[in-house]
């Protein structure tokens, strides 16, 4: 991999997660939330799967599989601790070199779990590799809005304080780049939308508590390695949007949906193939482009 390609540092992630492990119930419910809006999803298909992957679930994703009858279930994550509470048969991996055969699944979750990979695209190809075909692939990740206000506040108060600001919490994906991201994969049928997850807390302290039990701390290469002035996160967290129920943060979550290509995929029509007009659907008069109905 490529310099340039690096923004995280991979090392300090997983000593991150694995000293999270030990206390990662305390964020549970946000974890459980999050993972059965993105599960959700398999209420849409009539495929059944038997062999599944959850990438990261951090003890939210696996039970859950399991409890919609899917027999064999593997928990793989970048920290060994994190991996054994998981509640699959536990492997320690790198999503960024995923040590599984092609074909060993036939459905790959990761719920929150691939925004600290460096390599999103060739994690993605890894995956798609390991599903057989017609396999399916849900992963929800923080998108763009995530924590805006707390990027902000940190951002004017280091600003004020230093003349200068460094990256504090990790960039996300927009929307827009999901679908792109699946199709340079090699995905079949990829859909990308937008899940929202609303939380409040009771003060700001509690947020930052939360993201550390999560093992969510900043892991950015470019991060300032100084200590950073007493006054900064007062400061910053001074400046939050609190109201008298708390201070309210949402979660955006970009979803992504893709299957493995199969010749048994069922294909989208194609262009001019349809033996039913639209306007006769509808009701109405069927206009060439540029032509303007005349008024009733």
């Amino acid at each position: 991999m490529s310099d340039t390609m690096q923004v995280f540092d991979r090392t300090l992630v997983r000593r991150r997660r694995e000293k999270a492990a030990a206390g990662i119930g305390a964020v549970a419910p946000i974890l459980d939330a999050a993972a059965e809006r993105l599960l959700d999803r398999l209420d849409d298909t009539t495929r059944s799967f038997t062999r599944a992957l959850e990438i990261g679930g951090r003890g939210s994703v696996a039970p859950a599989l399991k409890a919609r009858g899917i027999p064999f279930v593997v928990s793989a994550d970048l920290a060994p601790g994190m991996a054994r509470g998981a509640g699959g048969l536990p492997v320690a991996a790198d999503e960024e070199w995923l040590p599984f055969a092609a074909g060993s699944f036939d459905l790959i979750v990761a719920s929150l779990s691939l925004h600290w990979v460096n390599d999103l695209p060739g994690a993605l190809v890894q995956i798609r590799r390991a599903l057989a075909p017609d396999g399916l692939f849900l992963a929800s990740l923080p998108a763009l809005g995530t924590l805006q206000p707390l990027r902000e506040a940190l951002g004017a108060a280091e600003s004020e304080l230093r003349g200068g600001i460094s990256p504090r919490i990790s960039p996300f994906p927009e929307l827009q780049d999901g679908a792109s991201l699946l199709q340079r994969a090699g995905f079949a049928l990829p859909v990308a939308d937008r899940e929202r997850l609303s939380l409040h807390y009771r003060t700001p302290l509690a947020l930052l508590r939360d993201l550390r039990a999560a093992g969510e701390g900043n892991a950015t290469l470019a991060r300032d390695s100084r200590i950073p002035p007493r006054d900064l996160f007062p400061l910053a967290l001074s400046r939050l949007p609190v109201t008298e129920e708390g201070l309210p943060v949402m979660l955006e979550m970009l979803v992504l949906t893709g299957w493995s290509p199969s010749p048994t995929q069922q294909q989208p029509a194609r262009p001019g193939s349809a033996n039913a007009r639209l306007a006769d659907a509808l009701g109405t008069v069927e206009h060439k482009a540029g032509e303007r109905g005349r008024p009733h």
